[in-house]
């Protein structure tokens, strides 16, 4: 019998803690070299505990587990396929993770829905997401960031933010790109 493909935590309480994703899911995990990245880079700007997180296209959840694994607080991991928000909600479980609510609900109505702020907000579309250039003006617009955090957008090189208005720097680690924004 094949595995799937395995997937770590890198950093915090849970590092070193190991996943394997069942074989065919249906989603484009974020490398672990592009996590480390993202979240050294966090962690030397931010201190993360007290914070909270929005993962748009959860995918597999690891970005929300590695966020909860370096002290953040809680979170809302939103996935619109129902098997991969299953294993998401399972993989939370497994890891011991409470604090983050896994919903199956397709982001752009979640978007319309949502009622509250948070301090960090993720997105990793599927790279060919008609209008995925977008998806910072509707981020932005919907007034769900607060103050202090960034909104964080995965995407593939053939993108450029640096036109935005609320482009604050992008990150590449590999062929892995993200554009930070905030609401200033």
């Amino acid at each position: 019998m094949c595995k799937g493909v395995q997937m770590r935590i890198i950093g915090g309480k849970l590092k070193g803690k190991k996943v394997v994703l069942p074989q065919h899911y249906k989603a484009r995990p974020t490398t672990d070299f592009a996590r480390e990245g993202l979240f050294n880079s966090l962690e030397n700007e931010f201190d993360l505990s007290n914070t909270s997180l929005l993962d748009l296209f959860g995918g597999t959840g690891s970005i929300s587990a590695e966020f909860i694994s370096r002290g953040g607080a809680e979170g809302v991991c939103v996935e619109m396929n129902s098997t991969n928000s299953s294993f998401i909600s399972k993989m939370f479980r497994t890891l011991g993770i409470s604090s983050v609510r896994v919903v199956h609900c397709n982001v752009f109505d979640f978007l319309e829905l949502c009622n509250r702020t948070f301090d960090f907000v993720f997105a990793d579309p599927p790279y060919d997401l008609e209008g995925l250039d977008t998806i910072p003006n509707k981020i932005l617009e919907r007034n769900i960031l607060s103050g202090f955090g960034y909104f964080i957008l995965e995407h593939p090189a053939d993108y450029s933010f640096k036109d935005h208005p609320n482009f604050v720097k992008e990150k590449k680690y590999g062929n892995v790109h993200f554009s930070f924004f905030n609401k200033s």
